[in-house]
């Protein structure tokens, strides 16, 4: 019989993996909601970090979120792409990426950033998202915009490029 403290042990030893999931919301004419984080340099879109150690998954994870840094709190729909990216000084992070449906006028008039994470945001089109995007994240956006307008099922990507 394994104690809980030997089981603790091999716990904590496991490699790590840092996860975020975040939420691809567009307008009517299929622009891009980025934010501009004053944390770091370029943009992204809404989401972040999925809060494990409190039992959330990343579908709760991307919907807090974007209620939290846009103030849209919506049902989101399919996950549109996982992406595996290998980091340079930090564990990989596998990142989620779910539809959040196309954004009315009143929707857009609603988006309140959250000013201690936020400088801005902008409705980028898809021709421009890989000047605003860094590398596999520019990958990742635009694949799951391709996996919207294909209709249905995931891609799985590692490091923005689509293995399946």
């Amino acid at each position: 019989m394994t104690s809980s403290s030997d089981y603790a042990t091999y716990i904590a030893s496991l490699p790590r993996v840092l996860a975020g999931a975040a939420v691809l919301f567009q307008d009517g004419e299929g622009r891009v909601l980025l934010v501009e984080p004053n944390y770091r340099e370029g943009w992204t879109l809404p989401g972040g970090t999925i809060e494990s150690d409190d039992g959330e998954t990343p579908r709760q994870g991307a919907r807090r979120e974007a209620a939290e840094e846009i103030g849209l709190d919506r049902e989101l729909g399919r996950l549109l792409t996982v992406d595996w990216v290998h980091g340079t000084g930090r564990p990989p992070l596998v990142a989620y990426v779910y539809d959040g449906g196309v954004l009315s006028e009143d929707d857009i008039k609603a988006i309140r950033l959250q000013e201690e994470e936020l400088l801005s945001w902008r409705l980028v089109p898809r021709e421009e998202l890989a000047d605003c995007l860094p590398g596999a994240h520019s990958r990742r956006v635009l694949t799951a915009l391709d996996v919207l307008a294909e209709g249905s099922g995931t891609a799985e990507l590692e490091n923005g490029h689509r293995v399946f």
